[in-house]
Formats: structure tokens, C-alpha cells, sequence
């Protein structure tokens, strides 16, 4: 078994349950996890993270749900399939290129917060504005205007 070890943030405003989901989400884009890994038991979760077995069991179901995770009965809760793709693990090039830059940002004096919102903030024009922006140009250059 895999140890995954769920850490709660009780400020953040975002339901435990769905903290659980995004964290196991990001260990199975991680390869943290991987098909036939078991999930700690909802008791176990209890013990480690102080959240209600109801909690950790309602956030199985959903992965579950979305065909994540299965349950075998006696026996606990299981990876049924990955998220990971090669390119996202921590081997792959662009982890290290992201884990020397946050040294980089580290060094300049920047903060935890300072380097997330600098984060969010590339996210979004990557990921939002950035494919508006990219099909703004193509269609530019396509009508030569």
C-alpha cells in the first residue's frame, strides 16, 4: 500500500470531502498513486487528518463515480485507474525545470503566497486568456488584417 497522508485545511473554505478528492486527483496525476494502490481506510483518514469516516467515505464515492477508485468489500478502497501521463511526473524535465525556478523564486526573497499567486495568475493567462488570445492571433493572421 501506498501511504497517502491527506492534509486538511480547515480556512481554505473548500469542503474536507473535496480536498480529499483533489488530493487523491493530484497523487494519481503524480503517479503518487496507480492502479492497485488501496486508499487509506476511512478510519484511518479519520486518525491522521481529524475528519468524520462519513467525510472520507462520501469523497470515495465520489471518485468512485467517476471511475477512479473501487471499492472491494472486506478489503478496502482501490486505484481502478491513473491521471498521470508522462509528462507530469516528478522524473519528468518540466518538474525539474519548475522545481529550479521556484528555488530561483525562492532565492529572490519571494514567499510561499507571492510564488502561488504568481502561479494562479500564469495559470490563468496560459489556460484562459491564453487560448482566446492564441485563436485571437491565428485569426489575425489568417485575415491578414
Amino acid at each position: 500500500m501506498v501511504a497517502v497522508e491527506y492534509r486538511i485545511d480547515r480556512r481554505s473554505g473548500v469542503p474536507a470531502f473535496q480536498q480529499i478528492v483533489q488530493q487523491t486527483k493530484q497523487a494519481l496525476r503524480l503517479g503518487v498513486l496507480v492502479p492497485g494502490d488501496r486508499l487509506p481506510t476511512a478510519k484511518e483518514v479519520s486518525e491522521t487528518s481529524a475528519v468524520n469516516p462519513n467525510t472520507t467515505l462520501k469523497a470515495y464515492r465520489e471518485l468512485e463515480r467517476e471511475g477512479l477508485v473501487e471499492p472491494r468489500p472486506g478489503l478496502g478502497t482501490f486505484v481502478r485507474r491513473t491521471l498521470g501521463r508522462p509528462e507530469t511526473g516528478t522524473d519528468s524535465p518540466l518538474y525539474g525545470e519548475l522545481v529550479a525556478w521556484m528555488s530561483k523564486a525562492a532565492g529572490a526573497g519571494l514567499e510561499q503566497e507571492d510564488v502561488a499567486a504568481l502561479v494562479a495568475s500564469a495559470l490563468e493567462q496560459q489556460y484562459v486568456t491564453g487560448a482566446t488570445a492564441v485563436a485571437g492571433a491565428r485569426t489575425t493572421r489568417s485575415t491578414g488584417e
